[in-house]
């Protein structure tokens, strides 16, 4: 098994615009053909679109696009530019009288970074799917990324800034690759050192490592509030209808629990979709522990890759040599 590019794997195109004022944004995934996608959403505040769409009893076989975001369900309206983009261009699922395209959504909270005001809308969606590429995709502060943060159960001036991340890995022909947009409640570990690497500062705004910290804060906290939120998908070549991708994005988030701590709490609306874009065949047992995995590193390139905005340190500030 070898590191690949998310882009790689093929069968869509990522665009993304953002806010880099307003500090929020949105990255929008474009698949080449309907593809079978599945949810499974663990935090008790998520703020979604269309995800019913995903359950394997609803008739939907796939969907067109997927929209991450910011600017919590204000950024919802998102999805409405990424549905006329793909209506001028006839892709949809054909009712007769018209197409209509089938797009999910979901966004992070980050109205406390920037300006409260500023959410993505349909204009920076369809600007969003413009820039859409084959090729490239941008990690940290850029799309969904822009107004991420971590590390909030101290308060707002020990967290850190987060962004966007990728990680995907190829084994013989099945690829599999994790997008995320990270901005969790909890801290950030490195897998591979199970060191952590970005979330609560100390008094001197320096990063410490004390994973029972969070429960010293959290028992002073009467209201943790729903501030929070990670999101991102999972997509490999492996064809997986439905069902199977629902419990993919189930075990993915395994990569969640290794990465984030703590993390699905009711102060997150932590989601992780999953989308087949290919033909290869595989068993689901190995794809979902290769799913939680790419999904884990992902996570820590969406907090290695991000720059200080805002007040907000990031991890090239708290582990400068």
């Amino acid at each position: 098994m070898h590191e690949i590019d998310i882009m790689d794997i093929g069968g869509f195109k990522i665009g993304q615009a953002e806010d880099t004022k307003g500090l929020t944004g949105c990255t929008v995934f474009l698949f080449d053909k309907q593809s079978p996608a599945g949810v499974d959403i663990r935090g008790g505040g998520p703020a979604s679109r269309e995800t019913p769409l995903l359950n394997p009893v609803a008739d939907a076989k796939g969907i067109h696009a997927l929209v991450l975001s910011g600017g919590s369900a204000f950024g919802l309206d998102a999805a409405g530019g990424v549905m006329k983009y793909l209506e001028e261009r006839d892709i949809g699922f054909d009712v007769g009288v018209t197409k209509v395209p089938l797009v999910v959504q979901s966004c992070i909270f980050d109205l406390v970074i920037g300006d409260k005001n500023a959410r993505p809308d349909g204009k920076m969606a369809y600007k969003a799917c413009e820039n859409a590429s084959y090729d490239t995709f941008l990690q940290g502060n850029y799309g969904a990324g822009m107004g991420a943060t971590v590390g909030k159960y101290m308060g707002r001036e020990r967290s850190m800034k987060s962004g966007i991340g990728a990680y995907a890995v190829q084994l013989g022909e099945l690829k599999v690759g994790a997008v995320v947009t990270l901005n969790a409640l909890g801290d950030i570990y490195d897998i591979d050192t199970d060191k952590k690497i970005a979330g609560a500062l100390d008094e001197n705004g320096l990063l410490f490592d004390d994973e029972t910290a969070y429960f010293e804060a959290a028992a002073k906290i009467q209201n943790m509030f729903t501030g929070n939120t990670t999101i991102g998908t999972i997509i490999t070549n492996v064809k997986l209808d439905k069902t199977a991708l629902n419990k993919v994005a189930s075990m993915a988030h395994n990569g969640y629990g290794r990465a984030i701590r703590p993390v699905h709490t009711m102060a997150d609306g932590d989601s992780i979709y999953a989308v087949s874009v290919g033909s290869v065949p595989a068993d689901i047992n190995l794809v979902g522990p290769m799913s939680a995995y790419v999904m884990a590193k992902a996570i820590a390139n969406a907090a290695r890759s991000a720059k200080s905005v805002d007040g907000y340190k990031a991890f090239c500030d708290v582990n400068k040599k």
